[in-house]
């Protein structure tokens, strides 16, 4: 995808559609504020731009020879998401943020293991050697963080327009729930992507 205008809107449709990483920049934002998440930013940069080159460079010239190892990565990025779910709600409403999962290094792994880079990499990044590439890796980080910033507004605002009813037990139980629903969307397509022949 070389013209910039798709690229553009092909990348914020696909950064502003709920996901992983867009629901625990939500309920930070609820939880802490827009001004106390902000350092969660370089978690989604730092996992995006890990990912997506490992997609492009790694795994999409291995994946060529062998599929099972896109299958497998996916299948793997689901387990995680079921994990952090996990604990997110089990350690729903405890005292420490730091414990409660929304964390910058869960940000990271969650944003790595996000299925959204695999799209990034093989559906709308150009296909274009490393440094050709440049150019859309900024445009990219400029505006993973003008999403995520809405992420955590739209968090936050709903944590005040909610009148006590959206406390931080519940934020990060929904944020749990949307995890699992993510998690298994993500392993039904990969396992029905398989061939049982």
């Amino acid at each position: 995808m070389n013209d910039w205008t798709a690229f553009v809107l092909a990348v914020l449709g696909l950064l502003a559609t709920p996901g992983p990483t867009n629901t625990l920049m939500a309920a930070s934002g609820a939880q802490r504020g827009v001004r106390n998440s902000l350092h969660l930013l370089a978690g989604e940069l730092g996992g995006y731009a890990i990912a997506i080159t490992v997609w492009i460079e790694i795994v999409g010239a291995v994946a060529a020879r062998e599929p099972m190892v896109a299958t497998v990565a996916k299948l793997v990025a689901a387990a995680f998401l079921y994990w952090s779910a996990w604990k997110l709600w089990r350690t729903a409403g405890t005292a420490d943020l730091g414990q409660r999962g929304i964390t910058l290094s869960r940000v990271f792994v969650t944003t790595l293991l996000n299925p959204k880079a695999l799209v990034f990499a093989f559906a709308i990044f150009p296909q274009l050697g490393s440094v050709e590439r440049l150019p859309y890796d900024a445009v990219f980080a400029l505006l993973v963080i003008a999403t995520a910033i809405g992420w955590m507004i739209l968090g936050a605002l709903a944590q005040r327009g909610s009148a006590g009813l959206l406390t931080s037990a519940r934020v990060e139980q929904i944020t749990a729930m949307a995890l699992t629903v993510f998690a298994t969307v993500l392993m039904v397509q990969t396992l029905q992507s398989l061939s049982w022949d």
